[in-house]
């Protein structure tokens, strides 16, 4: 279970934002759909859906592997998959301190989840002890391009900080190689969904539980006038039919840890 103050205050931000997750998963239906294909034919396989929120893709990966198992940092977003998926096996847990064994576990899928995570090093650490030598982890993440429409806006307004930090793929390509990871496929891919306005854009990542923002000076909703401002600036983003893009960049990979 989450053991930092950060890791709290995620977990609760994603236990509030239970009811209103699957209304607002566009992205996480389209970017966790395209790593189907890459998972391994073999059915008798243990396997990790690390981040499985509302359990979606654990009900998905249970129908393709002998023993899925959902994990979750928060409690109520397991409550509610045991309540409205077919999924037998839910654990409470965080990606820094998995509570399986080493060596126990032949795949780990994950989607738009570790950009959660601020050490990667230690992330992908945790995960090799618990894969088998030969197991593979199969994820998506955000990049640091992703919400840059919002980021610019809010910079024309404050310093403060309104979006997260996303890394760069150096920084994930970096830290596989150091940890002697095998790369076997990534893609990097702007993915641009469309609001209606700054407002439904800000109500979707409310209902994602992605509003946390860990180094935010300022708590709480920002001022009328600076939403205001910031509404404003984003108007050189709007296109001719009045849409909204957000822009989302999403990094897609496999690693294997090595034999020996």
């Amino acid at each position: 279970m989450p053991n930092t103050l950060n890791q709290i205050k995620i977990a609760k931000s994603f236990d509030l934002a239970t009811n209103s997750y699957d209304v607002s998963a566009r992205l996480q239906r389209y970017s966790g759909k395209h790593l189907m294909p890459w998972l391994p034919q073999e059915r008798q396989l243990t396997v990790i859906d690390l981040g499985c929120g509302t359990g979606f893709f654990t009900e998905l990966l249970s129908g393709n592997f002998e023993r899925v198992i959902g994990v979750d940092i928060s409690n109520k977003m397991l409550n509610y998959t045991r309540s409205h998926r077919k999924v037998d096996h839910l654990v409470a847990g965080d990606a820094y301190h998995l509570p399986f064994q080493d060596n126990s576990i032949d795949l780990i899928y994950s989607n738009l989840v570790i950009q959660w995570c601020d050490n990667l090093a230690h992330l992908f650490e945790e995960l090799m002890r618990v894969l088998k030598p030969g197991g593979r982890f199969v994820f998506t993440t955000l990049l640091d391009q992703t919400l840059s429409e919002l980021k610019s806006s809010w910079a024309q307004v404050d310093d403060d900080k309104h979006v997260i930090d996303f890394k760069k793929d150096i920084d994930i390509l970096s830290t596989l190689d150091s940890q002697g990871w095998e790369l076997t496929c990534h893609h990097v891919q702007d993915v641009i969904l469309e609001y209606e306005n700054v407002l439904h854009l800000a109500r979707e990542l409310k209902g994602l539980g992605a509003n946390h923002v860990p180094k935010k000076q300022h708590r709480g909703l920002a001022g009328k006038d600076k939403w205001q401002r910031m509404t404003q600036a984003y108007q050189d983003f709007v296109e001719p039919s009045g849409v909204y893009p957000a822009t989302y960049r999403v990094f897609s990979g496999q690693i294997v840890k090595p034999l020996k």
